[in-house]
């Protein structure tokens, strides 16, 4: 299938919500109460279930706005919740930083014209929504997503992450001992109808590790995976702090004597973690006790390259080029070991 890579603008990730005037009518600094503006926890509740992040950026005492969430009873809705009285766009590129994704996949809503020209001029990218408009908020397209489990459990995975952070940071030791005190367990198993939603989610929200930037949809995802000659993998981590979820795609082309990788993504959750160069030896062992060659489909898309490195580092070289693609080949006769820190639950087979 040939189409044009989904940028990653064209989806939002998180909403960054103002409070006073935005979230709440009143101004919390005035003392006179606030309460929560009609519809808004509906549409807050609304967009945590599509599996879309929320945090609060807002000019204000942190103590009394967090403690006024609470109030409301919204306040765990919100992850990295930024209020001081700092530049509103220098908050909004540090919750990106946070969450770990691109700023371009943030939207800031707030009720303030000023405040928006401020972190539309500092970030073009980010999308900055007057708080007149939230009303029609949840039928923008680039809101709009079925939901799934993997979605409705996004907030947690993102809080459990932020709990991972600061063990780490905690941590002291080599990092392959941080690694394995993690206890993690990775696995691969071939997709059922059940996993479609998901991952064609996956492959419209993940772009830096994607290794051809090709989105599908469900439907296509059903028709590939009922051809014999395809087989389409998901991937699942654990760990200590919890689940990381579905993390990982792969889609192999089968013949008698090849085995083509047509898609391969990760989610960025697991940056660092080793899982997709672990996939590759997976599918690499497989190969060779099939006797058949083992290649793979490179995509440039300007972002992906950390997805080439881990194809380099597992032993792919380039081959060829077909089109916009780099036809890569997994050098023959390497010793494929796995990391000692992941626990594996792989299929039998594959092809």
């Amino acid at each position: 299938m040939s189409r044009e890579p989904v940028m990653s603008s064209e989806l939002v990730k998180c909403v960054v919500w103002d409070l006073d005037g935005t979230v709440w009518d009143g101004v919390l600094s005035e003392g006179t109460g606030v309460e929560l503006r009609p519809g808004i926890r509906e549409v807050i509740d609304a967009l945590d279930r599509r599996g879309i992040l929320q945090s609060i950026v807002s000019k204000n005492d942190e103590k009394a706005a967090l403690t006024e969430l609470e109030r409301l009873g919204i306040r765990d809705y919100f992850l990295v919740p930024h209020v001081s009285w700092q530049p509103k766009s220098e908050l909004v590129r540090s919750i990106a930083e946070r969450l770990n994704i691109g700023i371009d996949t943030l939207m800031f809503i707030d009720d303030s014209e000023f405040e928006r020209a401020e972190v539309a001029f500092a970030h073009p990218q980010v999308r900055c929504v007057d708080a007149a408009e939230v009303s029609g908020l949840l039928a923008r397209p680039e809101l709009s997503r079925p939901v799934t489990e993997d979605g409705r459990g996004r907030r947690t995975m993102y809080a459990q992450a932020e709990q991972r952070n600061e063990y780490e940071k905690s941590f002291a030791g080599p990092q392959i001992e941080f690694l394995r005190s993690l206890q993690m367990r990775l696995t691969v198993a071939v997709a059922t109808p059940d996993d479609l939603e998901r991952a064609a989610e996956l492959t419209e929200r993940t772009h830096q590790l994607n290794t051809t930037g090709l989105t599908f949809s469900k439907a296509e995802l059903r028709e590939l995976m009922d051809r014999p000659d395809q087989t389409l993998l998901v991937a699942h981590l654990e760990d200590r702090f919890g689940a990381y979820g579905t993390i990982g795609l792969t889609l192999v082309g089968t013949s008698e004597t090849e085995w083509r990788i047509r898609l391969f993504l990760m989610s960025c959750r697991v940056m660092g973690r080793n899982v997709g160069g672990a996939i590759l030896r997976y599918l690499a062992q497989s190969a060779q006790t099939a006797q058949v060659r083992l290649t793979a489909d490179f995509r440039p898309t300007g972002v992906n390259k950390p997805m080439y490195t881990v194809y380099r580092l597992a032993g792919f070289k380039k081959n060829s080029v077909e089109g916009p693609a780099q036809v890569l080949e997994m050098a023959p006769g390497l010793q494929h070991g796995y990391p000692d820190y992941l626990a594996l639950s792989l299929p039998e087979t594959t092809g």
